[in-house]
């Protein structure tokens, strides 16, 4: 109801905001509009200033209240000029009259209609207070008085038409009560007592009667009954206790017993009596909150169409979840402890944890199972009220609509996922905090966190270590010294069963922070020969914990299919009959869910108010120590956390992939040409050309050439060329990352460059159609023996003396190798030979002579030959293997063949007439210089044709290689922990979570005060 202060507002003015909106505001006097404070000093009921005799009330509801005076009228005897003047103005006299006379009809309407109004407002004033439940109530209505704009209400008030509208429905009114007198009426209820309540401040009898003409009178007769009845119960149990008991005599009168039963008969009558006006009252105060839920969720629905409109504002409820969200992702370095509060929800296996926080949640969002662990990570639930019923993880946009069973299996599906994805290989629990939220009318507003159920025994399938797991993840939540603690106990098994009690007595031995649920109490009252139990269990006195306040719930019939609606409804019916309620065991504020919500919601915000201010100078003192040593250590450095570095790592990478397609073309071709010649040159000297230059003739020469060709174009070049070009973009990408490395690059990013070069590369692929085109190209190039013009017969001059000249200068190294060092070195530098090395040059020299006589000699050795070497090795005194011959022979030949080559490429390099001649009438033959031009011509085809598909294709498959290799890495959170890792980044990592942890809570603490 709208207050303002302790004094009753302008009743005009709180008549233009609905009185169920729970609106709380305080607006100033002097902000009213004039006529507004006309009316509130009127009818003010703390102020009754003197009125003049003769002011007309209709100063008061008009603007005459602002005339001037008119002057007084002038006495008898004045003389005759004033009487000439009211004379010669009777005309205007008049108007006034009527005008005044009309001011009155309008002030005496507007006056009537207030009445009324204020006779309404004070039906209502006399309702309970409700001020208790002011937070049912989002945090944005409290701020609908800063959005008013009391100039522009105040300018309509003297519109009769706006003043009508807003007096009552007295029909409506009339139906409303008709009806509450048929709910009070005499009559047995079947609704339980289910809710607890206070009572509220006493009433004298000389108001009794105008009282019972309302709904608050029959409200407040009915608590003044209960109160009398539990006033006779108190004296009667009293003076049956004060009493002492008379010895019983062997044989009681019948007088006796009949006093006796007479005495129990008036107990159990007056505990009947109790009862029902127990329930008349809890019925309508459960109608009551019923109303005004809907108009709850009515106005918070008009508040949902407007939030693409404006900027949403978050709740209080959800600004300290984010704190939450924060600290459970924050590494304390500085072992700064998270000591928010939170209710953490910790019970036995299966003793119904989930079932009770589904009652308070409004919702079945948890998996289950039977008998089974189904909780295997901490799960932690933000509840807070809103216009629908949905759910939402704190990861991910999808909004579960709970009032859906198809989003609710989808949701219960999701949990599951996300428990068992966190859970290790090789382990049964884990740590990591599930984060969800739920929203709905009428939930109440805290964070739970319900942990895995205790056990006492590892079962086969779970890993050795689950039972010290669970215990480890329960203690470390419970010892924070502001948690709020609801210890589920189950009442179906015998509780000297129970874990979880003797772990929550050493958290809490005082249990200043303990809140203890008893479930299953149906099947406890069904199973119990003494209900006795139940009352010490929720007294404290059976279990050695202490505890804050007890309770009893149920939480349905065990069946995995029962909605919460008909879980309420089995509740209710349950403690209707039960005798535990029935017989004082169980008080009505310490049963139902609904009682356990409210209970636990009020503990938590106590909580939150009393801790959250020196959590917060935590913070700010870890911050300040923070910032200290990042500006020591790092003074000319910005604060960039992991993710802003990796952003920046990034961009460089990204720079350095687009300089790929800077490259010129000539660079391109050049290094391809060089390296796929240093990759074939071998097999082109070895298989090709040694092998045609053994054959007598031209014409053998060029078929053999043709035919090696051939086969080398089919099954090698191919695949060598396009080994060559991949490997080229790998070398020049490295290149350019390590030029740029010289740049004053941060050497932090060296390890992420490296791992996302190699993981680039990896992923790449090449064209495998590209090497069928480029198979066709290379035959063509190799088949063209037409040099048509003496440059480019003296280019393939050039490249085969320097292919030969390094060929030579590999194989003199060989050979210097096999027969050690000469006399020059020997003496010079003090080496010797070893006798191997003096056995090879040994047979170098024989061969040598052989050479000389045979200038033209095969390549090979004949075995007649192999035995002549060997014998005049013998002859002096010299043992050798063929093998060594023959090997030796190689490497002499092959010097031999390539000096003679050279000397014949000197030859030709005059020979390019008689080449356009076909070598006709001439003893020069120079087919080994087409050879090389044939295979230069395909090495500068070759390179052309890769590197237009390096830089039209490959370079832009890589950079999108590179893009997605990225992103992923960008996802993958452990991959950048170990990319981008040391005592900086971590720094900055704990700088940023403090700062936005500080932030958050003095938002929240902001928040909080202004609630309050």
């Amino acid at each position: 109801m709208l207050r303002v202060g302790s004094k009753a507002a302008c009743m005009a003015c709180r008549n233009l905001v609905s009185t169920n909106m729970g609106i709380r505001f305080r607006v100033p006097l002097q902000k009213l509009h004039p006529l507004s404070r006309a009316i509130h000093h009127r009818y003010s009921g703390n102020a009754n200033p003197p009125r003049t005799p003769h002011r007309s009330a209709a100063r008061y509801f008009t603007s005459m209240s602002r005339l001037p005076m008119r002057p007084p009228k002038p006495p008898p005897g004045s003389g005759g000029r004033s009487y000439q003047q009211k004379r010669n103005f009777w005309v205007a006299r008049l108007a006034a009259r009527l005008l005044k006379l009309r001011y009155i009809l309008l002030g005496s309407a507007v006056g009537g209609g207030y009445t009324a109004k204020k006779t309404y407002e004070e039906w209502k004033e006399m309702l309970p207070d409700f001020s208790e439940y002011n937070w049912v109530i989002p945090d944005f209505v409290w701020e609908l008085s800063e959005q008013i704009d009391l100039d522009k209400l105040a300018k309509a008030l003297p519109e009769i038409e706006e003043i009508a509208k807003l007096l009552p429905d007295l029909d409506k009114i009339g139906e409303n009560f008709t009806f509450l007198k048929s709910l009070l009426s005499p009559v047995t209820s079947s609704d339980p007592a289910l809710k607890a309540t206070d009572s509220t401040s006493a009433t004298n009898d000389a108001g009794d009667k105008q009282y019972k003409k309302g709904l608050l009178g029959e409200l407040i007769l009915i608590q003044q009954q209960i109160q009398q009845h539990e006033e006779e119960v108190r004296r009667a149990a009293a003076a049956n206790n004060a009493r002492p008991p008379p010895p019983e005599p062997p044989n009681p009168t019948p007088s006796q017993q009949n006093r006796k039963s007479s005495d129990k008969e008036k107990l159990d009558q007056i505990q009947e009596e109790l009862l029902r006006t127990q329930l008349k009252y809890q019925r309508m105060l459960e109608r009551l909150e019923k109303e005004n839920k809907e108009l709850r969720k009515v106005v918070l629905q008009k508040d949902d169409k407007g939030i693409h409109q404006r900027k949403v504002k978050k709740s209080l409820i959800d600004l300290y979840s984010e704190v939450l969200d924060i600290l459970s992702d924050y590494d304390a370095n500085y072992n700064t402890q998270d000591h928010l509060p939170r209710v953490v929800v910790v019970g036995d296996q299966s003793a119904g944890k989930t079932s009770v926080l589904e009652m308070i949640a409004q919702a079945r969002i948890f998996p289950r199972g039977s008998g089974e662990m189904m909780t295997r990570s901490p799960v932690k639930v933000t509840l807070s009220e809103g216009p629908h019923h949905v759910a939402m993880f704190k990861d991910s946009g999808r909004e579960f609509d709970l009032s859906k069973e198809d989003d609710l299996a989808a949701l219960r599906r999701e949990i599951e996922l996300r428990m068992r994805k966190s859970v290790k290989e090789g382990q049964t629990v884990s740590s990591e905090t599930i984060s969800l939220s739920v929203k709905g009318p009428g939930i109440q507003r805290m964070v739970l966190v319900d942990l895995p159920g205790v056990i006492s025994t590892v079962t086969s399938g779970m890993a050795s270590d689950t039972k010290d797991t669970i215990f480890s993840i329960s203690k470390a939540y419970m010892q924070n010294p502001n948690a709020i603690i609801l210890c589920i106990q189950d009442g179906s098994v015998d509780a000297e069963r129970s874990i979880v009690t003797d772990l929550v007595s050493q958290m809490d031995p005082q249990g200043k922070r303990t809140i203890f649920v008893l479930t299953k109490v149906d099947l406890a009252e069904k199973n119990l020969a003494s209900p006795n139990r139940i009352q010490q269990i929720v007294e404290g006195k059976l279990f050695p914990m202490k505890a804050l306040g007890y309770f009893a719930v149920v939480t349905g019939k065990g069946s995995s299919g029962e909605s919460i609606d008909s879980i309420k409804d089995y509740e209710e019916a349950f403690f209707q009959n039960s005798r535990l309620l029935r017989d004082g065991m169980l008080k009505a504020h310490q049963v139902t869910t609904k009682n356990l919500s409210l209970a636990v919601s009020d503990c938590f915000w106590k909580m939150v108010r009393e801790s959250v201010e020196q959590q917060a100078d935590v913070f700010k003192a870890s911050r300040f120590n923070l910032e200290t040593e990042w500006k020591n250590n790092y003074p000319r450095l910005r604060e960039l956390d992991r993710n802003e570095l990796y952003e920046k790592a990034k961009n460089e990478i990204l720079d350095e992939v687009i300089s790929l397609s800077q490259v010129t073309p000539q660079h391109w071709e050049a290094i391809l040409q060089k390296k796929l010649w240093e990759r074939v040159s071998t097999h082109v000297i070895e298989n090709i050309y040694l092998p045609a230059a053994q054959t007598m003739d031209s014409g053998t020469f060029n078929t053999t050439v043709d035919i090696k060709l051939k086969q080398w174009t089919d099954k090698q070049l191919p695949n060598k060329a396009l080994e060559v070009a991949w490997e080229t973009l790998q070398e020049e990408f490295a290149r350019f990352m390590a030029e740029y490395r010289g740049k004053d690059q941060d050497d932090i990013f060296d390890k992420l460059k490296e791992a996302v070069k190699d993981e680039s590369i990896k992923r790449h692929k090449w064209n495998e159609r590209a090497m069928d085109s480029l198979r066709v190209i290379q035959h063509n190039a190799l088949e063209d023996r037409s040099i048509t013009d003496k440059p480019q017969w003296d280019a393939a001059i050039q490249f085969m003396e320097e292919t030969l000249q390094s060929r030579l200068k590999d194989t003199e190294s060989v050979v210097r190798d096999m027969v050690g060092p000469d006399w020059k070195q020997r003496w010079l530098n003090w080496k010797n030979r070893t006798p191997d090395q003096h056995i090879r040059n040994e047979t170098k020299n024989e061969l040598e002579r052989l050479l000389k006589l045979h200038d033209d000699h095969t390549a090979y050795l004949a075995n007649d030959e192999v035995t002549t070497v060997r014998k005049n090795l013998e002859g002096r005194n010299v043992e050798v293997d063929p093998v060594l011959i023959k090997d030796t022979w190689h490497q002499l030949y092959r010097r031999h063949f390539l000096q003679k080559a050279l000397a014949h490429c000197s030859l030709c390099k005059r020979g390019f007439y008689y080449y356009q001649r076909h070598f006709v009438d001439s003893e020069l033959e120079c087919n080994d210089v087409v050879l090389f031009w044939r295979i230069q011509r395909m090495l500068g085809i070759t390179a052309n044709t890769l590197r237009q598909q390096l830089t039209n294709t490959e370079v832009r498959r890589l950079e999108k290689n590179v893009k997605e290799v990225l992103d992923d890495f960008g996802e993958d959170l452990e991959k950048k922990t170990h990319l981008i890792t040391g005592r900086r980044v971590q720094l900055a990592e704990d700088l940023k979570k403090v700062r936005e942890i500080q932030e958050k809570l003095e938002a929240f603490i902001e928040a909080l005060h202004k609630e309050k």
